[in-house]
């Protein structure tokens, strides 16, 4: 659509509402542009800069509007973000400081940064803008999210876990969760400069890594449990080799022998779900020296502990608990979930022969 009608803008400050205004009229004036003229710039990130400035330009020259240096080249950098990447979002996504990303609805975004929630200053245009990118993102997948499958899990090219919901299942617009993780992961000598661990422990449980034992890590959403199973995997010997299953991919394993397993939804038609448990009853038919599962969550648990008291020694896999003796109450009811047949005492016997720490 194109406006023809020449109106003067105020000279618009880089801050507040006006800002937010301006780069939504210039969103929609770019993109009308882009599509009514079909612009190929084949992934060229220096062309598309150029198409848009030439775009922004006339957009200027119409309305009058008159930008300044800094605003002009940070509206310049949202719309090709817009264009090739998530839009509004990919500032966050690039910003090593930021580690969960949540979207309610198209003017609500927060972030956490060192365990702080905080809103942040910026906003998508409306709903469908939303879905526009929560699409583009899952897209690379095969997974579609729409009002008959409104809800998605996934997985972005870096690691960034996402899940997405959207009406009518989401009552204030489209809902996007990103948990986002470190390029470089933390190392033993962070935790112990952070005050997160002591030596003495730390050595401990080296020393039980070292001498094969099985560890379940547990802990609540968010308190470390995948950061500890990385840092206590670098103490694995190279000789040995490790198959890991996750939901989605987590570990940064730096072992040399490592096979990493990740399950797969169901698909748009209902079929080809692979679920953790296939994935480690597979895995013990890979020679595996050690096991290491991301979560245990589910009916798998029955199958790790007999993996564990059947020779695969210095497995590990962590599971969401408050305590200790809460993470043993979760083993028993996940075998349960298995449908294994046995006695409460029985299930307790097979947990208490498998583990070794938690």
């Amino acid at each position: 659509m194109r406006l023809k009608e020449r109106r003067k803008e105020p000279v618009l400050d880089s801050s507040g509402d006006s800002h937010e205004d301006l780069k939504a009229a210039l969103h929609r004036f770019v993109i009308d542009r882009i599509e009514d003229d079909k612009v190929i710039y084949d992934d060229n990130p220096q062309k598309l800069k150029e198409v848009i400035s030439a775009y922004m330009r006339q957009y200027c020259r119409i309305y009058d509007v008159n930008i300044g240096r800094d605003q002009y080249a940070e509206l310049e950098t949202a719309l090709v973000n817009e264009i090739t990447g998530y839009g509004p979002l990919q500032a966050l996504l690039d910003d090593p400081s930021i580690n969960d990303i949540l979207i309610n609805g198209p003017r609500k975004i927060y972030i956490e940064r060192a365990g702080v929630l905080s809103q942040a200053n910026m906003r998508f245009l409306d709903d469908r803008h939303v879905l526009r990118v929560i699409r583009r993102m899952i897209s690379p997948l095969g997974r579609r999210i729409d009002e008959s499958s409104p809800i998605v899990d996934g997985r972005l090219a870096d690691g960034s876990r996402i899940n997405a919901i959207v009406p009518p299942l989401a009552l204030d617009g489209p809902c996007l969760s990103i948990r986002k993780f470190r390029k470089d992961p933390l190392t033993a000598e962070e935790l112990l400069a952070g005050g997160s661990i002591t030596r003495e422990v730390l050595d401990y449980m080296i020393k039980t890594v070292e001498q094969r034992r099985n560890v379940l890590i547990s802990g609540a959403t968010g308190s470390g449990k995948t950061t500890l199973l990385n840092i206590l995997s670098q103490f694995i010997p190279h000789t040995e080799r490790i198959v890991t299953i996750e939901d989605a991919a987590e570990l940064q394993l730096r072992n040399g022998h490592v096979v990493r397993l990740e399950t797969r939804p169901e698909n748009n038609e209902g079929v080809g779900e692979i679920s953790a448990r296939e994935l480690v009853k597979n895995a013990l038919r890979m020679r595996p020296d050690r096991i290491i599962v991301g979560e245990s969550r589910g009916g798998e648990v029955l199958d790790v502990l007999q993996a564990m008291n059947t020779g695969h020694n210095g497995s590990m896999s962590t599971v969401h608990a408050n305590s200790a003796g809460d993470a043993l109450t979760r083993l028993e009811m996940m075998v349960g979930m298995s449908g294994f047949k046995g006695s409460t005492e029985l299930i307790q016997k097979m947990i208490g022969s498998a583990l070794d720490l938690i």
